[in-house]
């Protein structure tokens, strides 16, 4: 075992490292599947690229919002530290205990069996459906073995030093932009005019389809703004996850500038690509295809019309490599907030120790064990709702936050203040919170579970400092 100790990390990531990191978190499976229940929730070519457009832009103020609170405390831990010192130990801590309960976990979960699943179009042995072993109620099946390897890789991978997983990161990356870029780019020349023009000949008809009958109903009112909800739902969990670089911000090189400036750009190229994969998928699939498209699979349907048969196998692996990519991403961040909270106080004392690699390793492993549990529970797909909650109650909170500290440190140096201050972070913060609202009250079955979970963290908070005292 390697010998722990409490250095500093090393200063080793660049631009392109926390630009490759947040593009690489972010574009996982989410934009090869969720378009097709988002248009199943609204029925129209215009309210799905309305959808997205909203989506890109508030996740852009977002992350140029954060970029004034990485300049002012560039250190490991990131979203942790900003809610931290806006709020107190409390707030900062039920951050960090929805962050390791289920926001990043659940996420890396969900990631890895997302690669198992398309894994298996290669190799079908390693199909979910191949049972493994079962006892009572419990199955273990392949996919969930296929899962937990890659997570176990991975951490294993991150637990050896940021330079190995960097690199992976930046290759893995650059391969996913550019096979998206040309998907897009042979879809766009695959493009049909009949298609194209039946799914925008009525571009703002709200309708919802009824999987039974596979018949569309008009929607208004409640039922129109439920569907904004669950369909917002799928573009904003395709969308997170890209403040994991604030997280490793004591690793990269020159953080005021480069923290903020990597947020920046990878929201905007993540942005612009889910925007045209959808224009895409309008070019080339009729829209009643896209939203009956098996298990959601609309990517597949799209390359199959663009590129035969083969298209299956083309797909299968561009979401096998942006599932790898992606988990190494998460994994490599979310052991940091881990690893800063333990040395508040507030988390495993083995979790504050780096290795001799100048890595999280016991946060990193911790990590890994509780995300390998919740790809056996087999449920981690209920949660999404509550994943997005809470993600966006710490959006919120986080960019409130920076009105906070503005009159908490006035004096302090920012180096880099939040662009268009303070009209767009409060356009966030109101947009963000009419989401929000709307999500409880659709999807308060689940959204308020997630919130509850949250909320469990404050008795967790108090028993974890009466222990310190003792």
């Amino acid at each position: 075992m390697q010998e722990e100790t409490k250095d500093d990390f090393k200063r080793e990531l660049g631009l392109l490292d926390g630009t490759m990191l947040v593009v690489g978190s972010m574009i996982g499976s989410g934009i090869f599947i969720v378009s097709s229940d988002m248009v199943r929730q609204l029925g129209s070519a215009g309210w799905l690229i309305a959808m997205w457009v909203l989506t890109g832009t508030i996740t852009v103020i977002a992350a140029v919002s954060y970029g004034e609170l990485s300049a002012l405390f560039p250190k490991a831990g990131g979203q942790y530290v900003y809610i931290k010192e806006a709020y107190g130990r409390l707030i900062g801590f039920l951050y960090g205990w929805s962050f390791f309960a289920v926001i990043q976990t659940g996420t890396i979960a969900a990631v890895g069996v997302a690669f198992s699943k398309f894994t298996a179009y290669l190799i079908p042995s390693f199909s979910d459906k191949n049972i493994l072993y079962e006892i009572g109620s419990f199955q273990l099946n392949a996919a969930q073995i296929v899962s937990i390897v890659t997570i176990i890789f991975l951490s294993y991978l991150n637990s050896r030093g940021v330079k190995n997983s960097k690199m992976l990161q930046t290759v893995l990356t650059v391969i996913k932009i550019l096979s998206l870029a040309g998907l897009i780019l042979f879809g766009f020349f695959a493009a049909k005019a009949e298609v194209w023009d039946a799914n925008w000949a009525n571009a703002w008809t709200s309708q919802t389809l009824d999987t039974t009958t596979l018949t569309w109903m008009p929607i208004s009112g409640t039922a129109l703004l439920s569907g904004i909800s669950a369909a917002l739902v799928g573009s904003m969990f395709s969308s997170v996850a890209w403040e994991g670089v604030t997280f490793i911000a004591a690793e990269i090189k020159n953080p005021k500038r480069n923290v903020g400036l990597s947020l920046f750009l990878g929201t905007f190229i993540v942005g612009v690509i889910y925007i045209l994969a959808n224009v895409m998928y309008l070019a080339v699939v009729p829209l009643q295809e896209i939203a009956t498209a098996e298990s959601d699979r609309v990517a597949v349907v799209a390359s199959q019309y663009i590129f035969g048969p083969i298209g299956t196998l083309i797909i299968a692996v561009m979401i096998m490599i942006s599932t790898f990519a992606c988990n190494n991403g998460l994994i490599m961040a979310g052991a940091r907030v881990y690893y800063t909270m333990a040395q508040d106080g507030v988390f495993f004392k083995k979790a504050a120790m780096l290795n001799e690699a100048k890595v999280p390793a016991w946060s990193i492993w911790a990590q890994c064990i509780w995300a390998s549990a919740l790809c056996l529970t087999g449920k981690y797909g209920d949660l999404l709702d509550f994943v997005v909650i809470i993600v966006l109650i710490f959006y919120i909170l986080t960019i409130m936050g920076i009105f906070i500290l503005r009159k908490k440190m006035p004096d302090a140096e920012r180096s880099y203040k939040a662009f268009g201050y303070p009209v767009l972070p409060a356009v966030f913060i109101i947009i963000a919170s009419a989401i929000c609202l709307a999500l409880l009250y659709t999807k308060t079955s689940t959204c308020g579970w997630g919130v509850l979970i949250m909320l469990l963290g404050i008795p967790v908070y108090y028993m974890t400092k009466m222990n310190v005292k003792k």
